[in-house]
């Protein structure tokens, strides 16, 4: 796979969405700018309710803004393209492929050669760990390990962009801890920007370099905080004490 290749560019600027019911409107967010540079990983945290997700697939182009505009690599994103992998809290993984055709699934969407498919998805499956394991299929494995094999599948195509909701909510306290720092291996072997949901703010602060914290009614950035802190990083340091709490209280 190929690695140093320019990452994406997101860039959001002004980004509303508006529901209207029969009975009332929800404004569900309002006036959301913010930019993530090449190669930045970037999580946004908020309380319940402030419109985490809805930004998300509007983002990702799964949902179409009221006003204003995302833009990747500055052109306008209308749709999901092959410049951003996507991968969810829920693993999406096809039962009846293995993990070897689950990753390469995106490949054949994406008109990579045929002739190509097996090195490509080789060197997926070695770089989530799943060696060995690539006939088994999606009921033989653990949580953790379905979601290796959606992340494999999110980058099977090269993306630039790597935007992930939620990805690591279903799974137990110490699986989530590996895949935490196998998703910033990842992150430094490959050079993707990372664009990363969470509910968890101490998720947030191990692996950010900044941290966008929203506010509800309506949904908006209250607060970017640069997170200056070297990686491995422990939650008994007091400087990530430091970072959690004024995180929290921005929620709060």
């Amino acid at each position: 796979m190929a690695v140093g290749k320019t990452a994406s560019r997101v860039r959001v600027d002004g980004v509303g969405k508006r529901y209207d019911g029969e009975r009332k409107t929800v404004q569900a967010l309002e006036d959301v700018s913010f930019e993530v540079t090449p190669g930045e990983f970037v999580c946004i945290v908020g309380p319940s309710g402030c419109g985490k997700t809805t930004l998300f697939r509007i983002v990702s182009g799964l949902e179409a803004p009221t006003s204003g505009t995302v833009y990747v690599d500055d052109e306008p994103v209308r749709e999901p393209n092959s410049s951003m992998g996507i991968v969810f809290q829920e693993y999406h993984l096809f039962p009846w492929r293995t993990v070897r055709g689950n990753v390469a699934f995106g490949l054949e969407k994406s008109g990579v050669p045929e002739s190509e498919h097996a090195d490509r998805v080789r060197q997926l499956v070695e770089l989530v760990g799943l060696e060995g394991f690539e006939k088994s299929y999606p009921k033989s494995l653990s949580g953790g390990m379905k979601q290796r094999v959606a992340l494999a599948r999110a980058l099977a195509v090269d993306p630039d962009l790597l935007l992930m909701d939620e990805p690591f909510g279903a799974v137990d306290a110490r699986t989530r801890a590996m895949l935490q720092d196998e998703l910033l291996d990842i992150w430094r072997r490959t050079e993707k920007t990372v664009l990363f949901v969470t509910h968890d703010v101490e998720e947030a602060v191990t692996l950010a370099d900044r941290v966008l914290v929203m506010e509800r009614d309506p949904g908006s950035i209250r607060e970017t905080v640069e997170i200056d802190l070297p990686r491995p990083r422990s939650r008994t340091d007091p400087d990530f004490e430091e970072y959690y709490e004024r995180i929290l209280e921005g929620i709060r």
